[in-house]
């Protein structure tokens, strides 16, 4: 008995029957306990919901404690889809996209000044003016260092492509379709000219050379390239006209309109005369334009050391290359094109030069001949002039070869996710000589920023938008190169490019000076304050638009001294401190022709700087490493800017153009031009005009509150995104981790992190135990657990997402995340960009501005009679200034008024 009880006890669960003989044992009878007291339903329900909310709470302060790092991580993929037609496509990667700030951040590693002199002295160490061979060199070495940096293709044949042929074409214009980057060149084919010989020679009376110009430059091995290449390009003017011409010499100052009217109004007849003017206050070529429309023969155009500041030989500084006065054989050569006419191929204005194009005659290069002088000659011929001076006969000859000359552009691309909003960045990159500052500074900065660039692109960077880099060709001759192309694809432009950086010498002084339409004028500013200063610690690069050279002296010219204030007063005068685009540069083609957003940056030459010799022979690499950037630190600083601009615009939500600065810019130039007609007889009425522009800037500040808004919807949006992904990711690895308790493995979802790619479910297997593993059942049936509502969650919002990102197209499923919501935030974005895009082309007029047609810019061009210097209204302006017609300014005011009421309507909200 006692070994059957033990039995019993150790299977408490069998049953069994009393034995017949045995009496049944009784029941005992279970105490009942006191009921526990019932917890009110109410009070069961607000338990739960206190759970459930502090679980909630919990769980979204975690979250949003985490989101950055998950927008740092995916804000990328997520704007990509956002953008594009589809989300099918943007798969998740298993790593981090550098984007926005980390994007800039590991950006500015990159530049350094070891890297930038080698680049320097890549390019500025060999002449190569446009349309030589070393010309051809340079536009090779910069295709293969966008082809080294961005991972292009590099074909066997160079994609070497004569513009207007399919290959040439369907490259530009495939832009917006590329999916890697790529590179290549397009050659066009403008019409200049070289030099063959010329002379300068004074006469006596019996026509009898007495003095022979020395017309080349002078150079030793001190300055090694200068000794070598120092008559490899001979001492002449670009696009100058051919011939030969004698007369009486007429000094005519700076030769701006100003002071040939002064000329004129003294009784000074010019015609048949060699006018002979100092370089500085327009361009060149406009000071040949007043001397031919003044009946002079010739023009000479020299160097003057009054100039130069305060570094002179009176001052006690020594000439270059024994120290950083102007070397008094230097000669500055460039182009004589009337440049405020039209830019680019002076055979085919407004349309592109290809090898077949019909020619017209250039009604924008001289009809006299002209020469560039050094101070040496210059004195020479001054000296026959002043008091006492013997007045005799100046005879020039100036012989040149006009012909077709093909030229070489070099593009890059690297394709942004929103392939139809395109940055362009260029720099122009042939040379009159070696050309170390101009152009070769800036081509050494550039070719930082392309480093910069492909460091980010190793790094797994896609830009928000697509940017174009150009090596730009024959700037120098008279912006052909961005000319072109840019007449070439203008409705590609028009349709596609939302902004235009410009690089031309980014170093040749210690000032830093930027220029921009005024809706960049804030974005220049704003990234040149976060950018240390090159030289001065804890100061920015801002702090160094007021940094002047420190070569200090007493004697100073006082007409020179007074001009510069001057100019100082007037850059000072826009509250930003960023100036205008007139001309000069490869921006002029974006800004008047299209009206594109467009800027320019670099380091200027001050009073106080070392002499800088502009396009001769002694812009050369020793000269920039002795006294124009020493370390090039100033190189470095503008390499770290422009690509900071190109970087911020490329990736930013809503472009930073600046309308309402602008919009309030007009108020002031219509001041401008009210003040000068004060002062005329012209009585013309401005009410109408100023009405529109006031309508202008309310619709700017309603767009300004759109794009606030339109960027804070798409970005909370976003954030609930991260949020949404914080909460899945965790709730998947706390699934996970509940599987390897079940001795199973976790399913592997490498679309997870993103938007778009998620991983299609895979159906979840039956749970067995190990005895049905064995094949043996006892009774028991297979069953799965249900482990919570969690893994049901997570499964809908994974089959949900495919539905909604191109896998398996939804089946009209529900998504917990609003996608429609998403992507209509994203088009608001868009729409908003279009408008921005749109604002500096509302002052673009097809009939362009009174005897230079090409520029069609109504609000800001190039001055008639400056060539560099921007007229604000330059159509008013000059029908007071020059016209001096009262009919033609009110026209021209009411031409501007419907432009301006147009472009109110066209961004209106």
């Amino acid at each position: 008995m006692a070994n059957r009880h033990s039995l019993d006890e150790k299977q408490p669960f069998i049953k069994t029957e009393p034995a017949p003989d045995e009496i049944p044992v009784p029941a005992a009878a279970v105490p009942s306990r006191p009921a526990a007291p019932r917890v009110p339903r109410w009070a069961r329900i607000l338990l739960k919901v206190a759970l459930v909310t502090w679980f909630a709470v919990s769980v979204r302060t975690w979250a949003r404690a985490n989101v950055d790092v998950v927008l740092e991580a995916h804000e990328a993929q997520w704007l990509a889809g956002a953008f594009s037609d589809s989300f099918a496509g943007h798969h998740a990667r298993p790593r981090k996209i550098l984007f926005g700030k980390k994007a800039e951040q590991k950006f500015l590693t990159v530049p350094n000044a070891p890297s930038a002199i080698a680049a320097s002295r890549q390019y500025a160490t060999k002449p190569h003016m446009a349309g030589t061979s070393g010309d051809y060199d340079t536009a090779v070495d910069f295709l293969k260092l966008l082809q080294t940096e961005l991972g292009a293709a590099a074909p066997s044949a160079l994609p070497v492509y004569s513009a207007g042929t399919p290959e040439s074409r369907n490259a530009t214009l495939g832009i917006t379709k590329l999916k890697t980057p790529t590179a290549w060149i397009d050659t066009y084919y403008p019409v200049m000219n070289t030099p063959l010989d010329h002379s300068l020679e004074i006469l006596d009376e019996d026509g009898k050379a007495v003095w022979t110009a020395a017309l080349e430059e002078v150079a030793d091995d001190t300055d090694p390239e200068a000794g070598k290449y120092y008559d490899a390009v001979t001492t002449w003017h670009g696009l100058s006209r051919g011939g030969s011409a004698q007369g009486k010499l007429v000094y005519a100052n700076y030769g701006t309109k100003e002071d040939f009217d002064k000329l004129v109004a003294k009784g000074v007849d010019l015609n048949g005369t060699i006018v002979i003017a100092r370089y500085g206050g327009n361009f060149r070529g406009l000071k040949v334009k007043g001397a031919q429309e003044h009946g002079a023969v010739a023009c000479l155009i020299y160097s003057d050391p009054r100039d130069d500041g305060t570094v002179t030989a009176e001052n006690g500084y020594a000439a270059y290359p024994h120290g950083p006065a102007r070397n008094p054989n230097s000669v500055q050569r460039g182009s004589t094109q009337f440049l405020s006419i039209y830019p680019g191929d002076p055979t085919t204005p407004g349309y592109p030069s290809y090898e077949n194009s019909t020619r017209t005659n250039g009604t924008n290069i001289p009809s006299i001949p002209s020469l560039p002088l050094s101070w040496a000659n210059a004195q020479k011929l001054l000296a026959e002039i002043k008091d006492g001076g013997l007045n005799r006969t100046i005879s020039l000859v100036n012989n040149v070869d006009d012909k077709v000359i093909p030229i070489w552009n070099t593009m890059g691309v690297i394709p942004g996710h929103i392939k139809d909003e395109i940055v362009v960045v260029g720099n122009h990159r042939d040379a009159w000589v070696m050309g170390a500052s101009d152009p070769s500074s800036g081509t050494s900065s550039i070719h930082e920023v392309i480093r910069g660039l492909g460091e980010l692109l190793r790094n797994g960077w896609t830009p928000l938008r697509t940017i174009v880099i150009a090596s730009w060709d024959a700037e120098e001759y008279g912006l052909i190169g961005s000319t072109e192309w840019g007449e070439d694809f203008a409705d590609f432009i028009d349709d596609h490019v939302v902004a235009y950086f410009n690089l031309d010498s980014s170093v040749s002084g210690s000032r830093f000076r930027a220029l921009a339409t005024p809706s960049l004028a804030h974005f220049v500013r704003g990234i040149a304050e976060e950018i240390e200063h090159p030289t001065k610690p804890g100061k920015t690069l801002w702090d160094a638009t007021k940094d002047s050279g420190v070569l200090t002296g007493d004697h100073i010219d006082a007409e020179v001294l007074a001009a510069y204030q001057a100019s100082e007063v007037e850059a000072a005068a826009d509250g930003t401190g960023v100036g205008l685009l007139g001309s000069g540069s490869d921006f002029t083609v974006f800004v008047q022709r299209t009206g594109v957003a467009s800027n320019n940056i670099g380091f200027q030459s001050t009073l106080q700087d070392p002499v800088y010799h502009y396009h001769s022979v002694f812009d050369s690499e020793r000269w920039m490493e002795t006294y124009g950037d020493p370390g090039f630190g100033r190189h470095v600083a503008i390499a770290k800017h422009l690509g900071l601009q190109t970087i911020r615009l490329a990736d930013s939500i809503v472009l930073p153009i600046n309308t309402t600065h602008h919009a309030l810019e007009l108020e002031h130039y219509l001041n401008k031009v009210e003040s000068i007609a004060a002062t005329s007889a012209l009585d013309v009425d401005f009410a109408g005009l100023r009405s529109a522009i006031h309508a202008l800037q309310k619709a700017s500040a309603k767009l300004d509150t759109e794009k606030t808004k339109a960027e804070k919807k798409l970005r909370k949006l976003l954030r609930r995104l991260a949020v949404r992904h914080l909460v899945r990711r965790n709730i998947r690895r706390a699934l996970c981790r509940i599987r390897k308790l079940l001795g199973k493995e976790c399913a592997h979802h490498p679309g997870a992190a993103a938007v778009a790619g998620a991983t299609p479910v895979q159906k979840e297997k039956a749970f067995e135990c190990s005895a049905m593993a064995k094949g043996g059942k006892n009774g028991l049936l297979s069953f799965q657990p249900r482990v919570g509502r969690a893994a049901a969650w997570a499964t809908e919002q994974r089959a949900g997402e495919e539905g909604a990102h191109g896998h398996g197209h939804g089946h009209g499923k529900k998504h917990s995340f609003p996608m429609k919501r998403f992507r209509k935030a994203a088009q608001r974005v868009r729409a908003v960009n279009q408008k921005l895009k749109a604002f500096e082309r509302g002052f673009i007029h097809e009939e362009g501005i009174k005897d230079r047609e090409w520029y069609r810019n109504l609000d800001i061009a190039p001055g008639k009679w400056l060539g560099y210097g921007a007229t604000t209204f330059p159509a008013l302006t000059e029908a007071f200034t020059i016209e001096k017609n009262a009919t033609m300014a009110q026209y021209e005011t009411k031409r501007l008024q419907n432009l301006i009421e147009k472009l109110a309507e066209e961004i209106k909200i």
